[in-house]
């Protein structure tokens, strides 16, 4: 069969879907990896992908170039001729689908991958989200949540009529890779790996560091991910350099190695507003490292307070650095307890087989079965 991946980064696709791509190879299946091309777009191929860029807005709604999108997409699936369309992220989830049922007859399995900032905001975005979501999730097969809050509340504001829905847990982590491994130095030492957006909490994880080193606590901040130039709630890399300069936390750049700078963290953090399922709390906690994060859907999913880490209040800075104080004055003996329940969780519900099995599952049942939504869609647009 001929799958296709579609995402809105090639970084995105070598790092969150490595494993499947390599479980659909390994049985047969040809591989064709559709995103914006970037550094990582090589790597695909070098894997076994097939590779087709498709230049991507992921921010803001822009009729026409959101319009133009669709007809992009229309005009890479017709030459594709997968059998199967895997989206994930918004963008790809909603035009790719309206692509992949104008193109063809092939099978729609999405994945949303987080409600994210969009679905955190009650305006006018969100209501045009929904539309969007309404007309075309319709023509979907199945859909994918990664914690049943999303599912829940995607449901009740889109109700998607046709697919069936299920939740998988996230990306899953591979614990083989990710796995206890210390080498910390003489600072008690927090590590927050995020997007730099203000969705992540970024600045209460800042804030916080200048409550904590205001009492003269012997502590180091690290802060690891991508500053986005373009999205709309991006924090830039002007005030990201003043916080490094000012000494409050230190930047430390994105890399492919973040096992390497969990290692030399004590305690892994993700103050986030809302997640799917997410990442480095998965990897954190399969290196054994104790927890932090907001009590919010997604994060509680991996953090149980006072068994795999401490939950602290959303957008609450005081809350935040209550919490990593806290953290801070268990004994080694507590944080290891901690950390070691951590690991044993994620390896028990999130190990990424199980999700790799799911996706094998579901490409299976819907290529076996005919797909007849294209005639419908063909209708609507005329």
């Amino acid at each position: 069969m001929r799958i296709a991946i579609v995402i809105n980064s090639s970084w995105n696709v070598f790092n969150f879907r490595k494993n499947l791509i390599h479980a659909l190879l390994e049985r047969g299946d040809e591989v064709i990896a559709i995103a914006p091309e970037d550094e990582y777009s090589k790597k695909l191929v070098a894997m076994g992908c097939e590779f087709y860029p498709v230049p991507m807005n992921t921010t803001g709604v822009n009729p026409i170039r959101d319009l133009l999108l669709l007809f992009r997409l229309i005009r890479i699936y017709k030459k594709v001729k997968a059998d199967v369309f895997l989206h994930y992220t918004i963008k790809p989830g909603i035009y790719g689908t309206l692509a992949a049922k104008l193109a063809g007859s092939a099978a729609v399995i999405n994945n949303v991958s987080g409600l994210g900032t969009v679905f955190i905001q009650d305006n006018w975005v969100l209501s045009v989200a929904v539309q969007l979501y309404k007309h075309s999730f319709k023509f979907a097969d199945h859909i994918f949540f990664q914690n049943p809050d999303d599912k829940k509340l995607f449901i009740s504001l889109v109700n998607p009529e046709g697919p069936s829905t299920s939740v998988i847990p996230g990306s899953g982590i591979d614990h083989h890779r990710f796995f206890p491994k210390f080498n910390t130095n003489g600072h008690f030492t927090f590590l927050m790996v995020a997007r730099i957006l203000v969705e992540k909490g970024v600045k209460e994880y800042v804030e916080a560091a200048r409550i904590l080193k205001g009492k003269g606590l012997n502590v180091k901040f690290l802060l690891l991910g991508q500053i986005e130039k373009k999205h709309l709630r991006a924090i830039s890399a002007a005030t990201v350099q003043q916080w490094h300069d000012e000494k409050v936390i230190e930047y430390v750049g994105v890399t492919d190695k973040v096992e390497d700078w969990i290692a030399r963290a004590h305690v892994v953090v993700l103050p986030s507003y809302r997640e799917g399922l997410p990442k480095t709390l998965l990897e954190g906690a399969a290196m054994s490292r104790p927890l932090i994060a907001s009590d919010v859907p997604g994060c509680n999913a991996v953090v149980h307070d006072g068994v795999t880490g401490l939950l602290c209040k959303e957008r609450d800075v005081n809350s935040l650095a209550d919490a990593m104080q806290r953290m801070m004055f268990f004994t080694d003996k507590e944080r290891s307890a901690m950390g070691e329940n951590a690991r044993q969780h994620v390896i028990t519900h999130f190990d990424d087989s199980f999700v790799v099995d799911e996706y094998l599952e579901k490409i299976d049942s819907y290529t076996s079965a005919e797909t007849p939504k294209t005639h419908q869609l063909k209708e609507v647009f005329g």
